[in-house]
């Protein structure tokens, strides 16, 4: 763990093993705006115009992994964070950064990343307090903004066949719906980015097209994103009876000609004075990972490298 210079900005937090390496900016943030394996290529979307910025007045968007605050509004949500940030080192491969308090609108959030002895896993965990004196209705959101040119993979619930009699049922469940897909106005069922099949869904970014985004309530733990060879994956948990914004997603994807975003999204709580809320996820690097063009191609290349690492602990 030690302090580097990085794309302008002359104070960034560096975590690093024999297997891959964390940037942290410390000139603003809190964000990781680089996650690598050694001698590879940044999976995150750095914005060119906007490395080594520091003090601006509006909200950058800059690339890497922020922490914004869900439902999305036009205000605190865009908050810009755009001031120095404090660290600790809290362990030999744990640091929390500590953005400043944001009075307007009295909260102060806190991201803490934990990176492994060795191996790529990284536990990222988002806390948010009201600073303030009055409740606040909020929920934590994690958006990773990924290099351009990528594939993403999103599991899918198993399928399960229609119950026919009622008899054949266990209960009025069998009968009721399982999974939750919430659309944006900008998507198009005709977009060729995306690909609805049996076991996953595809969505492939592309230079030239516009925005497009869906949110999913997501019970299967994980989501992936193969870029260049190199497969980055995403993992959380759900929690059923929990309430999501944006009619229950706790995951929700978007992309367009610059990047593709991979956005995980807390649960929404209203905070009193001092409280806090927290949004948890882990992050893996694969190297020499063959091209994905298939179902089978996730069974055959993905799903064991998915299957043989850690599960996800909050």
């Amino acid at each position: 763990m030690d302090v580097v210079e990085y794309r302008g900005w002359k104070n960034n937090l560096r975590l690093s093993n024999n297997d891959v390496e964390l940037i942290v900016t410390l000139d603003v943030g809190p964000r990781v705006i680089a996650y690598r394996l050694p001698g590879g290529f940044n999976v995150m979307k750095n914005y060119e115009a906007q490395m080594g910025g520091t003090g601006e007045t509006e909200w950058q968007i800059r690339g890497g992994h922020r922490f914004w605050l869900a439902p999305e509004d036009l205000s605190r949500t865009y908050y810009p964070d755009n001031r120095p940030v404090a660290y600790e080192s809290i362990g030999p491969e744990t640091a929390r950064i500590v953005a400043p308090p944001e009075d307007e609108y009295g909260v102060q959030k806190t991201m803490e990343l934990r990176l492994a002895s060795t191996g790529t896993r990284v536990d990222v965990k988002l806390t948010v307090t009201n600073t303030g004196r009055e409740p606040t209705e909020l929920a934590p959101w994690g958006p990773t903004v990924m290099a351009p040119g990528g594939v993403e993979v999103i599991p899918l619930p198993p399928k399960a066949p229609h119950p026919g009699n009622p008899k054949n049922a266990q209960s009025a469940a069998d009968f009721g719906p399982n999974q939750e897909l919430i659309l944006w106005p900008y998507f198009d069922f005709a977009d060729t980015r995306w690909t609805f099949g049996s076991r996953y869904l595809f969505l492939r970014q592309d230079v030239n097209k516009g925005p497009t985004k869906i949110g999913l309530a997501h019970r299967m733990g994980w989501v992936a994103y193969l870029n260049s060879g190199v497969l980055f994956v995403k993992r959380f948990d759900y929690r059923e009876g929990a309430l999501y914004p944006d009619r229950g997603t706790r995951y929700q994807t978007f992309t367009y000609q610059e990047m593709l975003e991979m956005e995980t999204v807390g649960e929404l709580v209203t905070l009193s004075p001092g409280g806090s809320a927290e949004l948890s996820e882990s992050w893996e690097l694969y190297g020499h990972v063959p091209p994905i063009r298939s179902e089978e191609d996730v069974d055959r290349i993905i799903l064991p490298l998915i299957n043989n690492s850690l599960k996800f602990k909050v």
